[in-house]
């Protein structure tokens, strides 16, 4: 008996051995492949080669049933295999498939964790080897889905990394390119060239032509081509209507074929730098470079700000030590160091704004003004409704006068103008006389105008008097009546009396003078 069973035996050994040597090369094939699909239709596809036994599906934990068989109604049958699985171990174990005397979950698995099972039915139990075969192509899928997974994470993981990389190379750009504006922008700044030198670099960053304007559309500084003449300059309301855009958005904005960037504090914009750019082909690092520059600006500005309002502040210092009449080496050190010339002739002016004119701050502008346009001096001292100018040159002063009057538009104001001073020691005296030419000119009623000190004729001996107080006194007892009526009637008979008696009492050249008849003067 023992004789006859052994060449079963080997036969039996030999399939085995071939069955596993399939297996082997079914496994090489799933481990070449990382697709998951593709591993279990070779698991599917080998099962009715190991024997008897029929696929009924795959069933991933991941994904749910996978190459189910294609026999009538095995689909309706997948809930109830599936609701086996809820007390089944990891180890698989037998199952009951309706049509099927013998079912089994063969577990897919590997050292990495459980993924699933390969459900197989027979009609009857299969042999222990046919068992085991199954067991072993279980394992493999297992094993391969295991690697397919693997590979899936470590190329997920490589796309994360390269996309990780780009980023951070295109961020290194971006530091890199942002470092260059602000390291352009900072020569430029610390070069002494001004906003000139700043719009110059942010045309050089960008490649388009740059404009910077001041707070009020006026054109300040300009790079690059195409640089209208004359300048447009928009309405106020169109103006304020673009910052309130830009403190809005709180970046540059896009205007009338613009890119457009405020310099200062949102609250009190200094001033506008803009991008021409009417193809809007401007982009994120243009903007960068013009944002940049617009923030440099500003502190540019705040600093040339600074500047003059220090350089006005010791100005006012250094008239008001000279109008009090205290000189010395130290006034002419702190003349120099302002770039001021002290050493030659000088006269004060008294600017003196009239009742209706209330708002001393818009008073002194207007003053500030005019003295510029007339190129009159550059020190000046507000004290209420006065401005003291300290005069370095003669000028039309009925000019200047009007010049402030047609600024305050309805305001007027009066002039008292002080003899020269040689020495900046002889300044105080010119005031002195600049206040006497204005107290005279009130004293006589006269209309606003202009006196010089100069002119006043015998007047002039008045000066020297410490309380002008006195020559008050005395002209009101002798002209108080002729004062009240002229203030009362709106008349000129004090001005009148003064051209008789500057005219040596004689009718026909006081009526010449005055324009009227020999007998109404005498009236």
């Amino acid at each position: 008996m023992t004789g006859h069973a052994r060449p079963g035996q080997d036969v039996a050994l030999r399939a085995q051995l071939s069955s596993l040597q399939g297996l082997l090369v079914l496994a090489m094939l799933m481990t070449e492949t990382s697709d998951e699909g593709r591993i279990v239709q070779l698991a599917a596809s080998s099962v009715p080669s190991l024997g008897s036994c029929r696929l009924h599906g795959v069933h991933l934990l991941e994904g749910g049933w996978r190459a189910v068989a294609q026999a009538e109604g095995e689909a309706e049958l997948l809930p109830d295999l599936e609701a086996q699985f809820a007390v089944l171990t990891s180890a698989g174990g037998p199952l009951g498939v309706i049509g099927e005397d013998w079912g089994w979950a063969f577990p897919l698995r590997s050292l990495e964790g459980h993924f699933g099972f390969l459900v197989v039915g027979a009609d009857s139990e299969p042999p222990p080897s046919e068992q085991f075969l199954l067991r072993v192509l279980a394992q493999q899928t297992g094993i391969a889905l295991a690697n397919a997974r693997s590979h899936a994470r470590e190329r997920a993981s490589g796309a994360d990394l390269r996309r990780t990389n780009a980023a951070l190379a295109a961020t290194v750009g971006i530091l890199e390119s942002n470092t260059a504006v602000h390291n352009r922008l900072t020569r430029a700044a610390g070069s002494g060239e001004g906003e000139l030198g700043i719009v110059q670099a942010v045309h050089e960053l960008t490649g388009h032509a740059v404009a910077a304007e001041d707070r009020y559309g006026n054109l300040r500084a300009w790079a690059g081509p195409g640089r209208p003449d004359p300048y447009p300059k928009g309405s106020p309301e169109r103006r304020e209507g673009l910052v309130r855009r830009f403190v809005l958005q709180g970046r540059a904005v896009r205007h009338e074929g613009r890119l457009v960037a405020v310099a200062g504090p949102r609250e009190d914009p200094l001033g506008v730098l803009a991008l021409i750019d009417p193809d809007g082909t401007a982009g994120e690092q243009e903007q960068v470079a013009l944002e940049h520059g617009a923030t440099v600006r500003a502190m540019e500005l705040a600093r040339v700000n600074s500047l003059a309002e220090a350089e006005m502040r010791l100005g006012r210092d250094l008239v008001e030590d000279l109008l009090a009449g205290i000189d010395g080496e130290s006034t002419l050190a702190r003349a120099r160091a302002l770039g001021y010339d002290l050493e030659r002739p000088h006269r004060v002016l008294i600017v003196e704004a009239r009742r209706r004119t209330t708002d001393a701050r818009l008073f002194h502008d207007a003053v500030q003004r005019g003295v510029a346009r007339l190129l009159v001096g550059s020190l000046l001292l507000a004290r209420d409704s006065k401005v003291y100018v300290l005069a370095d040159a003669d000028r039309p002063w009925e000019r200047l006068r009007a010049v402030v009057a047609d600024d305050l538009r309805g305001g007027s104001c009066r002039i008292g103008v002080g003899g020269w001073a040689a020495r900046p020691d002889e300044i105080a005296r010119s005031c002195r006389e600049a206040r006497f030419a204005l107290r005279i000119q009130g004293i006589t009623g006269a209309a606003d105008g202009v006196t010089q000190f100069d002119e006043l004729g015998i007047y002039r001996m008045l000066a020297g008097i410490e309380d002008p107080g006195d020559v008050e006194r005395f002209v009101r007892g002798w002209l108080g009546a002729l004062l009240d009526y002229d203030a009362d009637r709106h008349s000129e008979l004090v001005p009148t009396l003064s051209r008789y008696l500057e005219s040596g009492g004689r009718y026909d050249a006081t009526s010449s003078a005055l324009g009227v008849h020999r007998s109404t003067l005498k009236y």
